[in-house]
């Protein structure tokens, strides 16, 4: 394979005036009257299996209809209620593969309703009224819960617990709230600071302080939260991403694609983020293409998305990878990385082609290579903690193991989240286990 001999990896291939428009909200919202002719078409199911297949049951009926009766904040209300993070995952979550998946005008016009945009419609309308709070605290508890994580999982988590009355610390390794909402995430999908506007909604229900610039290292640390709260939730998250296991691996230009992410999230001004002119982005979930899609935003020539099974094994949805290939991302299936090429710096990668024999992954004996300034790797993240193990936490899968209200095999200490064993890692399933946790946790708390 020809290499070239120095690596193109630049910062401004595009203008700030570029920067702003390929950068900009992703999904643009209804207007009034767009939301009130979609709402509807709702048919208002009896038992909606929408409802059903949203893992917070949001009660998708019942909003829509208030939405329909111009009745914005009652709308607000049926989700927020029951999803803290309504906001978010309106705008993140994959509502082709869940509630509008199952949505009966599928049936009658090869079409859902839009349930994301009306919720996020909804939302947005209350987090932008004069009132946005729609929730108060219960009458104090005395008990307070210590939760490490930030994410999704733990903000849910909190926010529960403090209307039930209890006070909660929010421990958190990052300068800002937010997990995978801050940091995780294509820009295009939450522009405008949406993460830290909905914290700051969440945060003002009171009862919760957060500590950044925490990171769980040592027992000590889980046993000294043990002692000193009445409770402890864990939902770090995942801390480590999987290597690839190959030559080549450590060169200069391979890179983790949840960092590159996470710093372009974090980056005021996209015109001084560096970007090759040919990017590889070794993966198929939502992380890679999220890194593959802002790779050629920022203005790479060539973006290839590699994966080593076939498309209906993506965990990306269908959706999301027609969005990649609708901004130029050339997607490849059936190649698995056997070499990085480079001498100090990356330009090229090897790859082996794939096939199925009796279930297994299995190299054909054929090979291709291409060339790369980046490599990107998205091949999935672990708990990546030996604290969980040394403290005596079940894992499973190197997750935390726990029961269906997120108990842990330790006392008083629950878990959800992507630490957690089993799940969708989606941001919505993290809801509602944080939801789950803290009820449980207020049952065991107060004997209710």
């Amino acid at each position: 394979m020809p290499t070239s001999p120095t690596p193109d990896v630049r910062a401004g291939r595009i203008s700030a005036a570029e920067c702003a428009e390929r950068f900009a909200d992703a999904a643009p919202r209804f207007t009034p009257a767009q939301a009130v002719l979609e709402a509807e078409r709702c048919l208002y199911c009896f038992d909606a299996p929408c409802a059903t297949a949203c893992p917070t049951h949001i009660d998708v009926p019942s909003f829509i209809r208030r939405i329909a009766d111009g009745n914005l904040r009652g709308a607000a209300h049926a989700i927020l209620d029951t999803n803290p993070l309504g906001g978010m995952c309106a705008r993140v979550c994959p509502t082709e593969n869940l509630c509008e998946q199952v949505c009966v005008r599928n049936t009658q016009e090869e079409r859902p309703v839009a349930i994301g945009r009306l919720q996020r419609h909804a939302v947005d309308a209350l987090m932008e009224s004069p009132k946005p709070q729609l929730f108060t605290r219960a009458a104090s508890t005395g008990r307070k819960v210590a939760i490490v994580g930030a994410g999704p999982a733990g903000l849910a988590c909190a926010h529960t617990l403090a209307r039930l009355g209890h006070d909660v610390v929010l421990f958190d390794a990052r300068p800002q709230a937010g997990g995978l909402n801050e940091y995780g995430l294509a820009a295009y999908k939450t522009p405008d600071h949406f993460a830290q506007r909905e914290i700051r909604w969440l945060l003002a229900i009171g009862g919760i302080a957060i500590r950044n610039g925490w990171k769980l290292e040592s027992v000590a640390q889980l046993d000294a939260l043990r002692k000193d709260y009445d409770a402890l939730f864990l939902g770090m998250g995942l801390a480590s991403t999987h290597r690839l296991g190959v030559p080549g691996e450590d060169l200069v230009g391979v890179q983790d694609a949840v960092d590159f992410i996470a710093t372009l999230r974090q980056t005021d001004d996209l015109t001084t983020l560096p970007v090759g002119r040919r990017v590889i982005v070794i993966g198929g979930g939502m992380t890679a293409v999220d890194a593959a899609v802002q790779s050629k935003l920022l203005g790479a020539q060539d973006v290839h998305l590699v994966y080593r099974r076939g498309p209906q094994a993506m965990s990306a949805s269908k959706a999301e990878q027609a969005w990649a290939q609708t901004h130029g991302v050339n997607i490849h299936h059936w190649l698995a990385p056997v070499e990085i090429i480079g001498t100090g710096h990356v330009s090229g990668v090897r790859f082996a082609r794939q096939t199925l024999v009796a279930g297994r992954l299995t190299p054909t004996g054929e090979e291709e290579a291409m060339q790369a300034d980046m490599v990107f790797k998205a091949i999935g993240q672990d708990l990546g903690n030996p604290v969980m193990a040394a403290a005596g936490l079940k894992l499973e899968g190197a997750r935390i193991a726990t029961d269906e209200d997120g108990q842990t095999n330790l006392p008083g200490v629950w878990a959800g989240g992507d630490c957690r064993a089993g799940g969708l890692e989606l941001t919505v399933q993290a809801v509602e286990h944080g939801k789950l946790s803290a009820r449980s946790i207020h049952a065991q708390l107060t004997g209710a």
